[in-house]
C-alpha cells in the first residue's frame, strides 16, 4: 500500500516537477497540494502566483488544493502556527497522511529546517528531488514538456528583462555565470503552464511587470 503524500506548491517548475516524479513512483501517492498565501494580496508567498491560477493547476493535476494564509510581514512563528493549522485540517480529510513533500533541490539548511520544524509538529518530510544536478535537471524538464515562465526575478543577480522570459533552453543559455540553472538561490521563480504532470495546459495570459522592495521585479500571470 502506497503512502499518502501532501505536496508542498508554489506554482513553479519545481513543485510541478517534484509532483510527476513522485507520480511515477509506486511506494506513494500525492493526495492534495498545499500553498502558503499572503493575505492581503491573495497571491502565493514567494512567486506571488495568483490564487486563481494556483487552483487552476491543481485542476490540470486532478487534485485538491490547500491554501494556508499567513500575515504580511508574517515572522517564523506564526507561519508554523497557520501551517500547523492547515496540516491538522489535512490529516482530519487524509488520516493517514503523515507526510509532506517539497521540491527543494540544493540547500542543505532549508533542507534541515524542514524537516526539524515539520517533525516537532508529527510530520515526515519527502525531498523527491534533491540532489540532483540543476542544469541537467533544468533540461530534463524543459525536455519533458515542462512549460513556464519566470515569474520573479531578482534584481541584483539578474537583468530585470529576465522577467516573464520562458523557461527554455534559450533562457538557461542566457544566464549569467553563478546563476544557478533552477534559480535554486532565489534568481528567479517561475509559474508553471503546463507539463506531464497535468491532464491539460493552462491558458495564461501575461500582465504587467512590478518592482518591489527596489529589487524583485515581478511578472503577473492570469487565466
Amino acid at each position: 500500500m502506497s503512502t499518502p503524500v501532501l505536496l508542498s506548491w508554489s506554482g513553479g517548475k519545481d513543485a510541478a516537477w517534484a509532483l510527476h516524479v513522485l507520480n511515477q513512483r509506486s511506494d506513494v501517492h500525492v493526495v492534495a497540494l498545499l500553498t502558503t498565501l499572503t493575505e492581503g494580496h491573495r497571491r502565493s508567498s514567494m512567486q506571488g502566483v495568483r490564487r486563481e491560477v494556483l487552483q487552476a493547476q491543481a485542476d490540470a493535476a486532478g487534485l485538491p488544493w490547500l491554501p494556508s494564509w499567513i500575515p504580511q510581514a508574517c515572522d517564523n512563528t506564526q507561519y508554523l502556527q497557520r501551517m500547523a493549522a492547515t496540516l491538522a485540517e489535512a490529516r482530519q480529510r487524509w488520516p493517514a497522511l503523515e507526510t509532506l513533500a517539497f521540491g527543494d533541490l540544493l540547500l542543505q539548511d532549508i533542507r534541515q529546517w524542514r524537516e526539524q520544524q515539520y517533525a516537532a509538529l508529527g510530520w515526515r518530510t519527502l525531498f523527491p528531488l534533491f540532489g540532483c544536478d540543476t542544469r541537467q535537471l533544468a533540461a530534463k524538464m524543459i525536455d519533458g514538456g515542462l512549460r513556464a515562465r519566470l515569474c520573479c526575478v531578482d534584481t541584483q543577480v539578474l537583468e530585470a528583462e529576465f522577467a516573464g522570459r520562458a523557461f527554455d533552453h534559450s533562457l538557461l543559455a542566457a544566464l549569467p555565470d553563478g546563476v544557478d540553472a533552477c534559480g535554486e538561490h532565489g534568481e528567479f521563480h517561475t509559474c508553471v503552464s503546463a507539463g506531464p504532470m497535468f491532464q491539460s495546459p493552462l491558458d495564461l495570459r501575461q500582465g504587467d511587470d512590478t518592482l518591489r522592495d527596489s529589487r524583485w521585479r515581478y511578472t503577473d500571470f492570469m487565466l
